[in-house]
């Protein structure tokens, strides 16, 4: 018998942009990452953003940016939700 196609198990490529010109140092941290802030440092690119990509399974993500060190919201997210400390986080949705 063969195994029916499931989203639920798959990864796929999700870029993640910051725009901090001025920063020294941007790191992603997410629910995907268990919120380590040194598991996903983003690099800068040419025109001052920063940019990483992960793969994500099928659902509902909360992240942040660590710009320098402090936590910062993405203007882009798909919304803002709460992390476990009940602080602002942003979300995406991967399907």
């Amino acid at each position: 018998m063969q195994a029916r196609y499931s989203t639920a198990k798959t990864a796929k490529p999700v870029n993640f942009f910051c725009t901090a010109p001025q920063a020294k140092g941007v790191f992603l941290v997410g629910d995907f990452n268990h919120w380590n802030p040194k598991a996903t440092p983003m690099k800068r690119q040419p025109d001052g953003n920063w940019l990483a990509q992960v793969a994500l399974k099928h659902g509902h993500h909360r992240y942040l940016f660590l710009v320098d060190g402090e936590p910062t919201l993405d203007p882009r997210a798909q919304g803002v939700g709460r992390n476990e400390k009940n602080e602002k986080a942003s979300l995406i949705a991967v399907s």
